[in-house]
């Protein structure tokens, strides 16, 4: 029996249904769809070494094991897209697995270590090799930016000391892993005659990740983190009006209004993100292994976004990301915590897809 979660179907979803259309379609601003660009090449690394197909007319060249039509891809494409929506657990997919023997795909998820999950040639199969991540509604988006603990930005309270009881009774909560809690925690503390004053990115490695983008950045996304807690606003183009409205940064009014300072600050963090930068690992600006993302609709459409359009793709970042909140608990944010004789407050930041 070959059972297989949620993340392992799509991806070979992916596969066999690149394979099957001999195409993916370009991905516009808005989510629609634009020029069909034909796949020649279709790389991924199995368990035991590369995988190459070559589609070739109406058949695919899975070398090493022979031609096959890519009807056979399509049909195994539609069966495995009918267990994404027909089931939200593990399903049993032995039905499937003498094609999948036949044609050499023995992990259904692609074994690298560079985050991407296939690579792809367009047009011809000498073209240069683009590394694909894969992301999509249909086995729930994986974060754009993972919060944990290396992604928290702190704020240090000041305005109003409180005792050691009283910090005690600040923190003290029968639910530690709740959001409502940390935003009740700083509510009490402001209407207390506190004043909680952005201090820093508390990882060093993220902080200067950060600033290697823009060294006004921290700052930025301090303020949406906060109205994330403290206004519930989470989504990008929402998040960016507030910045412009409140212009956290003090810029010239032209700056804002007239250059996008904002939105054009969020759109390079939310670009340097998807092609490759995280908190916990050093970002120097080399590009990483990923050169595209194909995004999986919930209908099982396939939208292809690449750095040669890169301008496109961010504007479809920040049409379809919003800021996420973690587990306080295991994010370690959200308590009043003393250090260096002062006491200060973490957020925590991450980025999610929107599944609209």
């Amino acid at each position: 029996m070959l059972e297989a979660n949620r993340n392992e179907i799509h991806e070979v979803y992916t596969l066999c249904r690149i394979l099957g259309q001999g195409f993916v379609a370009m991905g516009q601003a808005d989510g629609g769809t634009g020029m069909n660009v034909p796949v020649a090449l279709v790389e991924r690394q199995d368990y035991d070494g590369k995988r190459r197909f070559l589609i070739e007319g109406d058949n695919v060249l899975a070398e090493g094991r022979g031609y096959f039509p890519r009807q056979d891809f399509v049909a195994a494409a539609d069966y495995l897209l009918d267990c994404l929506l027909l089931s939200k657990e593990e399903t049993d997919i032995s039905r499937i697995q003498p094609f999948f023997d036949a044609v050499g795909i023995g992990d259904l998820c692609a074994t690298t270590q560079d985050r991407t999950h296939l690579h792809i040639a367009l047009w011809h199969a000498d073209a240069p090799l683009l590394g694909i991540r894969i992301q999509g509604r249909l086995c729930g988006y994986t974060p754009l930016l993972s919060g944990g603990r290396t992604a928290n930005l702190k704020w240090e309270q000041t305005g109003v000391r409180f005792s050691h009881p009283a910090v005690h009774k600040i923190n003290a909560t029968d639910n530690p892993d709740s959001v409502a809690e940390v935003v009740r925690r700083i509510l009490y503390i402001e209407s207390m005659g506190g004043v909680f004053k952005y201090a820093d990115v508390c990882d060093r490695i993220f902080r200067s990740n950060l600033l290697m983008i823009d060294t006004n950045l921290p700052r930025i996304l301090a303020a949406m983190v906060r109205a994330l807690h403290l206004d519930n606003m989470n989504r990008m183009p929402d998040l960016i009006a507030m910045l412009e409205e409140k212009n956290p940064l003090k810029m010239k009014s032209e700056l804002v209004s007239k250059h996008g300072f904002y939105g054009h600050k969020v759109r390079q963090f939310l670009l340097a993100a998807a092609w490759g930068m995280r908190p916990a690992k050093t970002y120097d600006g080399t590009p990483s292994a990923i050169s595209g993302y194909v995004m999986v609709d919930g209908q099982g459409g396939l939208l292809l976004f690449t750095r040669a359009e890169e301008q496109t793709f961010a504007d479809y970042l920040v049409a379809h990301t919003k800021l996420e909140t973690g587990s306080p608990d295991a994010d370690k944010y959200g308590l009043l915590e003393r250090e260096n004789g002062a006491y200060f407050l973490k957020l925590n930041l991450r980025v999610g897809f929107s599944k609209r």
